[in-house]
């Protein structure tokens, strides 16, 4: 037996927001089974079966009304048990290597904890005499439009999402919060799948509800609308996403992405200009 394979692993939580998600969430969970806890949100305007299939499949579950990304998934994250947390949306899949590699991971963290002999007398991941670490990120690949996107704004999309609680934190503005650690970060081998769009159609919803949510997080934090972004933005995301970026690789669907993109930064300050209008009447 390797000195890695005796060493158990630090035990972990999963947290998981879901709304109207049921299929979704089912899959999800079933990827993550082997967590030590799995924590489940539900929004409390979930009407589809999600809150039943968490219930089902998570160690805990909460309904608590939608507060924003950034509050809701730091909600989520004080539930947790573990000092190790990853976290996961509805629509996304844990693939065996990256579970082998979240493992291995976590094997690191206990042989680095202290009285095991290891490195990094606060407990923390990374290799056994290396560097602390707090937090791993892991490379999401999205499934859209009838295949694997590669190439332009949705890949390669690094996240962190398996972090030390205690040295980590959500930060940034809504709707897209970040987790924040302090301290160095590794990446995990294996991909997260992500089936973020059921079609064209939900993207364009989801675009629609995630530009509100982002013009409205702008003023709040007291940004004036500009002219120039809502001009200029738009044509820079599409060009970064198709050209600089190689989403012309991925044919018809990189060039729908690429233009579903613009639409989202459009649609942002399009939507601040109207809150700023009506807020100066």
């Amino acid at each position: 037996m390797s000195s890695a394979a005796a060493v158990a692993r630090a035990p972990f939580s999963v947290c998981v927001l879901a709304c109207d998600e049921e299929r979704e969430l089912e899959r999800c969970l079933a990827g993550i089974a082997f967590a030590d806890e799995i924590v489940v949100v539900v929004d409390a305007k979930s009407r589809d079966g999600s809150e039943a299939v968490a219930r089902r499949l998570a160690s805990r579950v909460e309904r608590r009304p939608y507060a924003g990304d950034v509050a809701q998934k730091s909600f989520a994250v004080s539930l947790a048990k573990h000092d190790w947390v990853f976290v996961l949306d509805p629509d996304e899949v844990v693939t065996p290597a990256l579970a082998a590699a979240i493992e291995g991971a976590l094997v690191d963290a206990a042989a680095s904890a202290p009285g095991t002999g290891g490195a990094g007398g606060a407990g923390g991941g990374g290799a056994v005499g290396g560097p602390v670490v707090a937090g791993y990120e892991v490379n999401r690949a999205t499934f859209h439009l009838g295949r694997w996107i590669r190439h332009g704004d949705f890949y390669p999309d690094w996240k962190l999402r398996l972090f030390r609680r205690s040295r980590g934190r959500y930060a940034g503005r809504d709707p897209h919060g970040r987790i924040e650690v302090d301290g160095p970060v590794a990446r995990l081998a294996g991909e997260l799948e992500h089936y973020s769009y059921r079609d064209l159609a939900d993207q364009i919803a989801r675009i629609q509800f995630f530009s509100s949510e982002a013009a409205a997080a702008l003023a709040r934090d007291g940004v004036r609308f500009r002219l120039r972004d809502l001009v200029l933005r738009p044509p820079a995301r599409f060009l970064r996403s198709f050209v600089l970026r190689g989403g012309f690789r991925d044919g018809i669907p990189g060039f729908v992405i690429a233009g579903a993109s613009a639409f989202y930064v459009f649609l942002k300050y399009a939507k601040l200009w109207e809150r700023t209008r009506a807020a100066d009447a």
